[in-house]
């Protein structure tokens, strides 16, 4: 015999909530309020709470069972996928929309007809409506279903390592990356530089394969990242044996090591007769990548793209790592992989370059790829020869998706292209509906709430100053506000202004940014906007610290800031009995609207705040003036308006702090 909580708890005189916690406290496994118990288990219950006995029931009354089916009507199943809108739960609740809308406002949720519910509100407000929730798969996983599937270890097999040069620019990452495919790429590319994501596929000694990914920056490699896939294996860090370490070859290394990813350093030009080999690996050990010549565990190897020497000793060395990692993939699944670049082609339509991670994949099959879906219509290699097949490792580009993909999205091969065409469609639905809203990374208003719910136990942070020892100063006062609930680590540093490579490593390592007496370069602030990063500057150094340390405790208070919409000078006034004094006005800049924030400046002093209240046009009431137009505006709590006066009309907007 079994029953189930919630009908226990209602025969205890309990909620079931407190049934759980009782189960919890006596350590008897329980799912939920729809899950069983065996009755020597509610025999214990009810022994301890003091309740009487329950009669065993006579084997002749069919009518017995009755009570429980009374319960479970009251706590109907209600299946549904995830995510909901409010019109399709309301739906399958059997109430209105507006009693849905109704209920959600009193949980502290606005939410439009439209709108989308995660798991968590649904389940919630289900409740509140006498139901029980059970989650469905939803399209994606039924999809994916076969990707979910652990792979047999007599399945896996060896694949080739992906590679990524990084480095300064004009370091060699491209020459060198010519002189292993034998082909003359920088003469085909403008000036030298890269102009293109691509991969290449070369065969070394012994028939082992490498791919190298062509990247046009360390941008790129973290653009990707950003978006959830780690496309790369191998980091190769080009650094010149002339310069030695630049400010965007320790971008480099601060990206690979948040990719956590190894690296391998190609010291290249050292063909040139001012190379400067000890000052180099000196400076490499100063960033914690201490050469073996060194005692340290970097493998670093002297190269020359100019006369190839050292070349094959890096090939050897890659490969030589690639065997420590033990790189393996199922070559036997249906493939997945991820989106290196796309582009919309005028002959095929919308093409993309793809890097297979494991599966096999074939010419002619369906695949989801981000918000998109199609069956594969042509497929060819790097050197743009037709091929029908790809396997792990192996990079091709090929045609026939719905649409132009972004770099770094994940594709998966899958079987039912209806389904696919339904999940495309759907996942492009709920972008429309959502907006950006779901790039969502820490901010230090919602820090202490992450801490809290135990989702963050590191906070990252990127620093840029004007000079260094500001910069160490900084740094090593913002370590030290650490916590035994949160670690403060410092992704990457450097002096000079915030840049767009700072916002993409920080939106791939869920970071916050914080500059000092540094600006913002040209479309780095859209850049952060668009990505949901959070950007700070100060000028003084107690302030920043300040703020992290407020954050921390969860007493940071955002900054608000006036945004000017517009401002009218009143000409003449008109008594109404009813609305009172009418400033009769012409709007000399931006426009005025009805409802927002306003003040009276009278001789260049303010004299009253408050919003417009009324807003008419040759007696119509109207939401907005624009400038030139002549209005009647009436300020709310307000009667003491003279003619000369000016009404500025303002927003506020809740801004991070800039002091």
């Amino acid at each position: 015999m079994s029953i189930r909580v919630h009908t226990l708890a209602k025969e205890l005189g309990l909620s079931s909530k407190e049934l759980l916690a009782k189960l919890k406290t006596l350590k008897v496994p329980a799912k939920g309020h729809m899950s069983s118990l065996d009755e020597e288990t509610a025999e214990i219950l009810r022994r301890e709470l003091k309740v009487p006995k329950k009669q065993p029931k006579t084997p002749e009354p069919v009518a017995e069972p009755a009570p429980p089916k009374v319960a479970e009507k009251e706590l109907k199943c209600l299946r549904v996928k995830i995510p909901i809108s409010v019109k399709e739960l309301s739906l399958k609740l059997e109430v209105k929309p507006n009693e849905l809308i109704k209920q959600l406002m009193q949980l502290k949720i606005m939410a439009t007809i439209n709108q989308l519910l995660d798991e968590k509100t649904v389940a919630i407000v289900t409740e509140q409506f006498g139901f029980s929730f059970q989650r469905l798969p939803d399209i994606e996983e039924e999809l994916l279903l076969e990707h979910r599937e652990k792979d047999k270890p007599q399945d896996l097999l060896p694949r080739a390592p992906v590679v990524t040069m990084m480095g300064h620019v004009d370091h060699g990452k491209t020459s060198l990356l010519d002189l292993i495919r034998k082909t003359k790429v920088v003469l085909r590319e403008a000036g030298g530089i890269t102009q293109h994501i691509g991969a290449y596929g070369v065969t070394v000694k012994e028939n082992k394969e490498i791919t190298f990914l062509d990247t046009p920056g360390h941008e790129a490699f973290t653009a990707m990242r950003a978006r959830g896939a780690n496309a790369t294996d191998i980091v190769v860090l080009v650094v010149a044996a002339d310069d030695g370490i630049m400010p965007q070859t320790i971008e480099a290394i601060d990206h690979a090591r948040a990719a956590d990813v190894p690296i391998v350093v190609a010291i290249n030009k050292c063909d040139l007769p001012n190379k400067n080999l000890p000052r180099v690996k000196t400076q490499l050990a100063q960033h914690n990548l201490a050469t073996e010549d060194m005692g340290g565990k970097t493998i670093a190897v002297n190269v020359s793209a100019k006369t190839g020497d050292g070349l094959d000793d890096l090939l050897e060395m890659i490969l030589l790592e690639a065997e420590m990692l033990e790189l393996k993939a199922n070559p036997k699944r249906p493939a997945q992989g991820v989106v290196i670049e796309s582009k919309l082609s005028r002959g095929t339509g919308p093409t993309a370059t793809i890097l297979v991670r494991s599966g096999h994949f074939r010419l002619g099959d369906v695949l989801v790829c981000g918000d998109y879906y199609g069956r594969v219509k042509s497929m060819r290699n790097d050197r743009g020869e037709p091929v029908e097949e790809a396997l792990p490792s192996d990079a091709v580009e090929i045609s026939g998706l719905s649409g132009v993909p972004e770099a770094g999205e994940i594709f998966y091969v899958v079987q039912d292209e209806k389904k696919a065409r339904d999940f495309s469609l759907r996942r492009l639905e709920e972008k429309r509906l959502r907006g950006t809203a779901n790039i969502t990374h820490v901010t230090l208003e919602d820090l202490h709430q992450q801490i809290q719910e135990g989702r963050l136990k590191e906070l990252n942070i990127v620093v840029k100053a004007d000079v260094q020892g500001s910069l160490e100063a900084l740094i090593q006062s913002l370590q030290k506000l650490g916590t035994s609930s949160v670690a403060i680590k410092v992704i990457h540093s450097g002096v000079g202004n915030v840049n767009m490579s700072d916002i993409m490593l920080a939106a791939a390592s869920n970071a916050v940014v914080l500059g000092f007496h540094v600006g913002l370069e040209s479309r780095t602030k859209e850049l952060a906007e668009k990505e949901k990063v959070d950007v700070r500057e100060y000028n003084i150094i107690y302030e920043a610290i300040a703020d992290i340390k407020s954050a921390l405790e969860g007493m940071l208070e955002p900054h608000l800031k006036e945004v000017f919409l517009g401002k009218a000078q009143v000409r003449q006034i008109f008594k109404i009995s009813k609305t009172g004094n009418v400033a009769g006005s012409m709007v000399l800049g931006g426009k005025i609207v009805k409802n927002a924030n306003c003040r009276v400046v009278r001789n260049n002093e303010e004299i009253f705040k408050g919003k417009i209240a009324s807003l008419r046009k040759f007696k119509e009431d109207v939401k907005e003036v624009s400038a030139g137009n002549e209005c009647g505006i009436t300020v709310a709590n307000f009667k003491n308006i003279h003619v000369a006066d000016l009404i500025e009309c303002f927003e506020i907007e809740k801004v991070a702090r800039r002091l």
